[in-house]
């Protein structure tokens, strides 16, 4: 497979290119003979020129009006551009004064719903307080009533338990008077068979006056015998009629000084407790005041700390806006 290729390459050279076999490819120059250029033409000299005083001149005054013209028209431009930058600044100081008012609103909607809510968030905090320190004295309250009422309780009782030492006392009094009187009817109806006997003795000595001595010293010495015994017998009854009186006597004494001790201990115990109740509640408003000083001191703070960043955030706001109003006037020159 063949196929020729031409090219030109100037007017005297040729390249041939032939494809023989696939992928082989030769190639023909053919050179052609050298072109001789030509000299290029010389230039002719123009004859020199003369110039005048006048031509001087009149370039001068040409060349300053040109001067004076290109000034004109740069003081325009300038004074355009001023005019320009007046209006730029005009326009801005009226949209920071626009934005100065809108920021100042702003600013005074957020005071005042800063103020709002910190005013409620007290009155929060106050009612909260009320309603606990009510809480505190009620509970108070309650806790001095259940004391009364146990301090009443145990005047009560203790009223009751005299009450009731003053008439077991009676009672066993009446019980020794019943016993005392009991003895002296005893006495009384002794002594009165006692009469009796003397009188029947005597009646019968009279009637017997005639037996013999023998007889009445017998029946003299058993009635001494009889009385002996008799006075014997009351003896005996008297004294242990004291040792039960005496005896009795102690045992209430004692049952009265134990009664004494444990009503005692009973007013230290119910004492102690009403000491320990008042420790308590003082402690409790104790906690209580340390809170609420710690609740007022730590609100305090945050709004120091809130106040403080407010007038820093106001700070910054203005030192912006001041920046921000202050134009920057930039004019170059350009040397003629």
């Amino acid at each position: 497979m063949e196929s020729t290729i031409d090219v030109a390459l100037t007017e005297s050279t040729e390249v041939r290119c032939q494809e023989k076999t696939r992928g082989g490819v030769r190639y023909e120059v053919i050179l052609g003979e050298p072109d001789v250029k030509a000299d290029p033409p010389k230039k002719k000299m123009s004859p020199r020129n003369f110039v005048s005083v006048q031509d001087i001149e009149d370039k001068l005054k040409a060349a300053e009006e040109r001067r004076q013209q290109l000034e004109s028209n740069k003081m325009a431009a300038l004074s355009a551009k001023m005019q320009k930058i007046e209006e730029a600044s005009r326009k801005k100081d009226e949209q920071t004064s626009q934005f100065i008012t809108a920021t100042r609103q702003a600013l005074e909607q957020k005071m005042g719903t800063v103020t709002e809510k910190r005013e409620a968030y007290i009155t929060d905090l106050k009612t909260k307080l009320k309603d606990h320190i009510e809480n505190v004295e009620k509970t108070r309250h309650s806790l001095e009533v259940q004391a009364d009422e146990v301090r009443m309780a145990i005047e009560e009782k203790l009223k009751i338990a005299s009450i009731q030492r003053d008439e077991n006392i009676k009672k066993m009094l009446d019980r020794l008077k019943e016993h005392e009187d009991q003895v002296l009817k005893v006495k009384s109806s002794n002594n009165a068979k006692l009469q009796e006997l003397g009188n029947q003795i005597q009646d019968k000595l009279v009637q017997a006056q005639n037996r013999k001595e023998q007889m009445e010293q017998e029946q003299l010495e058993k009635l001494r015998k009889n009385n002996l015994r008799t006075i014997e017998k009351q003896k005996s009854v008297e004294s242990s009629i004291e040792n039960r009186k005496s005896e009795v006597i102690n045992l209430l004494e004692n049952k009265l000084c134990i009664a004494e001790q444990i009503r005692e201990k009973e007013i230290q115990k119910k004492l102690e407790q009403a000491k320990k109740n008042n420790e308590h509640l003082t402690e409790i408003k104790q906690t209580l005041e340390t809170k609420k000083t710690e609740q007022v001191q730590k609100l305090e703070s945050k709004l120091s700390a809130a106040e403080q960043k407010r007038e820093e955030e106001i700070k910054k706001k203005l030192e912006n806006i001041k920046k921000r109003n202050t134009p920057k006037l930039c004019v170059k020159t350009r040397p003629y």
